[in-house]
């Protein structure tokens, strides 16, 4: 019962910080003129939403930063060496997110950070997280429990951290594109992966882990209340990349890394669509869906966007659901 009451706490504080935070920081956004650049590419509807405020992910990215040191302050949690790593990515992938958001906006288009320049920076944040994860006594061996199979991958394990955390940030980035999408589904996810962490009672820090992943729920449902259909306000990459690095981090130091494919998914399933819709077009000049990623189809389908949320909304909770019997119970 413990455990139960330290999760329903720290999401009850995440959601009322997060609710706090918007009520500061929406209207600071929209004083600076901190406003999204729609792209004429997509749907027309959402040219309705050109201006909204964005870099909304400061209203969760704080509200879990502040509980964290709320709660280490009235010793109800220990700063372990695994919390620190996670903090570390989860606010370098918010600093780069930030960064690209800010030049957006300060050039009024999409451009932001070049591609190439996002993913070096984005690579050097997963060879940093690597080093620190491994110099702890982390394992590079990568487990498929259902087939009682371990495999050494040594030096190539930092490559599949490299692609899991690049991987993750952008699928999460590539997902946000409609009012609470990206952030409903995050918030499944982060349920998802405290669940797990509370039974990895191996791991130094499991608990905190928990905690950190339970604050970002909560936070996430703060956030969602101004972020629902109609959007006031979006995360912009600040949010998405923070969110995505984290997911992969926990993923990581909890050695579920297989898990994530199903727990996110949704994010997994959007990023594929936007692949296969590049290569239908550069291989074979044929367009595979109306537009991509898939939300974007379902938009051009007539479908409205509240309804294109909750099927998605489904999918993702029972694809977590799945992963958490079998990451736990089975």
């Amino acid at each position: 019962m413990l455990i139960l009451a330290k999760a329903a706490m720290a999401m009850m504080l995440g959601f009322i910080l997060a609710i706090a935070s918007g009520l500061v920081f929406i209207p600071l956004l929209k004083k600076f003129h901190i406003g999204q650049n729609v792209s004429r590419e997509i749907n027309k509807r959402h040219l309705v939403k050109e201006g909204t405020p964005t870099m909304g992910g400061i209203i969760f990215i704080f509200p879990v930063i502040l509980s964290l040191i709320l709660l280490y302050i009235n010793k109800s949690i220990e700063l372990s060496y695994n919390l620190g790593i996670l903090i570390f990515v989860f606010l370098a992938y918010a600093v780069l997110g930030g960064v690209d958001d800010f030049l957006k906006v300060k050039f009024k288009n999409n451009a932001g950070l070049s591609i190439v320049t996002k993913f070096l920076i984005q690579m050097i944040i997963a060879l940093i997280f690597f080093y620190f994860f491994m110099i702890s006594g982390g394992s590079s061996t990568l487990q498929f429990t259902a087939l009682n199979l371990v495999i050494p991958l040594g030096w190539m394990f930092g490559i599949f951290i490299l692609f899991l955390l690049v991987g993750t940030t952008n699928a999460v980035n590539i997902t946000d594109g409609l009012d609470g999408l990206a952030t409903g589904l995050s918030a499944i996810a982060f349920l998802a992966y405290g669940i797990i962490s509370w039974n990895c009672g191996w791991l130094e820090g499991y608990q905190e882990i928990a905690i950190f992943c339970f604050l970002t729920v909560g936070a996430l449902l703060g956030f969602l209340v101004y972020n629902s259909h109609p959007a006031h306000v979006f995360m912009g990459d600040l949010g998405s990349l923070s969110l995505g690095g984290a997911l992969a981090t926990i993923a990581i130091l909890t050695r579920h890394e297989l898990s994530l494919a199903i727990i996110g998914g949704v994010f997994v399933i959007e990023t594929l669509s936007s692949f296969i819709q590049i290569i239908g077009i550069r291989k074979f000049n044929h367009k595979v869906f109306l537009k991509a990623p898939l939300h974007h189809h379902f938009e051009e389908l007539k479908w409205s966007e509240s309804d294109i949320v909750k099927l998605f909304y489904v999918v993702g909770l029972l694809l977590a659901m799945a992963a958490i019997t079998y990451g736990v119970w089975l």
